[in-house]
């Protein structure tokens, strides 16, 4: 009886406690990349956001400078 339980234990449940094991730690590894590709990628996005903001206000600032010299020289 306990022989058959040893053997039970070492060529079933011990190889299943291993990959349980193995596949928890990958999990964990991956939750973290995961994690951290998040964070990076809203870092990314917010930056852009506020580039592309810059880039509005440059171009509309050109556009009113344009309008400006295209008034006085209308004006003349």
């Amino acid at each position: 009886m306990y022989e058959m339980i040893e053997i039970l234990m070492q060529w079933l449940v011990a190889p299943i406690i291993a990959a349980v094991w193995m596949l928890y730690t990958k999990v964990t590894k991956n939750e973290t990349d995961i994690a951290v590709l998040k964070a990076r990628h809203e870092a990314s996005a917010v930056h852009h956001d506020r580039e592309m903001k810059e880039m509005r206000d440059t171009i509309k600032a050109i556009f009113n400078k344009l309008d400006s010299i295209e008034h006085s020289l209308r004006g003349r």
